[in-house]
């Protein structure tokens, strides 16, 4: 279970975090503007596009921030940094930052549906320094290596 509380200056009659089928693994965040504003992002613009909540995700896990995939189709609106990951010991306002990859601008308006959030289980690794790793089929070979 994720608690959540409202940011100072959030709207909150905009509502939680929201799945809308039975069977969706992200719950949808709005956008969430202090004074009902809309916010235009130009051609190529990026925006941080508060949600109004703050979280306090469990120990062991983390919440990831996804694009929707409806605005990235009809809009060209994405994330810069997909997915963003909410770490479990933040509890600072939550924020979304937006990209417009299209040619037009967009308006992102109050209320709106702006991303998806996911939460994870996270595991934690220890570190060690080797002289050499483990040979594999692939070895070394990056981008592409597998094929198209």
């Amino acid at each position: 279970m994720i608690r959540l509380a409202w940011a100072d200056g959030a709207d909150q009659t905009i509502g939680l975090p929201t799945y809308e089928t039975s069977g969706a693994a992200g719950a949808d965040l709005r956008a969430n503007f202090p004074d009902g504003q809309t916010v235009k992002l130009d051609a190529g613009a990026r925006a941080l596009i508060p949600t109004g909540l703050r979280m306090a995700i469990p120990n062991g896990f983390e919440v990831q921030i996804r694009p929707r995939s409806g605005l990235a189709l009809k809009h060209g609106i994405s994330m810069v940094n997909a997915p963003g990951t909410i770490d479990s010991d933040y509890r600072g306002s939550v924020g979304v930052i937006l990209i417009n990859h299209a040619d037009a601008p967009f308006d992102v308006t109050h209320g709106m549906r702006i991303a998806q959030m996911v939460m994870a289980p996270v595991i934690q690794s220890e570190f060690e320094v080797v002289g050499a790793l483990d040979e594999t089929d692939r070895g070394a070979a990056g981008f592409g290596s597998t094929g198209v």
